[in-house]
């Protein structure tokens, strides 16, 4: 798995250097949705937006299971579990210190997706909003 992973990549970068394959969505438009508090655009909405994306039809069969053995492995170890420890440690300090005031800040990758760090804590039944940058806190 490991191989494949690593050619698959190697063989997308080479597509993205050649103009073969193209992003289709820049890092600026990353930071203007990002800023303007957009989580649910289209651009955050995807889990493989964090991860190498290995599945495509061009793929034989059994290079296509291993690609979505792949997919979910880093959709389960990389995203979902890492914002449910972000999520439990931030739940952990506010129950801790119920008295003191907290200002957390995560990367835009903690927001992008399912099982986000703000979905953890809404689960956990606290109320989380977002302070669109340049806004006063």
């Amino acid at each position: 798995q490991v191989v494949f992973a690593l050619n698959q990549t190697l063989l997308q970068q080479e597509s993205l250097r050649a103009g073969s394959l193209q992003i289709p969505y820049t890092t600026e438009d990353l930071i203007k949705h990002y800023n303007c508090g957009d989580l649910s655009s289209i651009i955050f909405n995807h889990d493989a937006s964090q991860v190498p994306n290995f599945i495509n039809a061009t793929l034989p069969a059994h290079e296509r299971i291993t690609a979505q053995e792949i997919d979910s492995y880093f959709r389960q170890e990389l995203i979902y579990k890492r914002n449910e420890r972000m999520g439990r440690r931030v739940k952990d300090l506010l129950e801790e210190y119920p008295d003191k005031s907290f200002f957390f800040a995560f990367g835009a990758g903690h927001f992008m997706g399912n099982n986000t760090v703000i979905d953890v804590l809404r689960r956990e039944g606290y109320e989380v909003e977002h302070t669109p940058a340049g806004q006063a806190i």
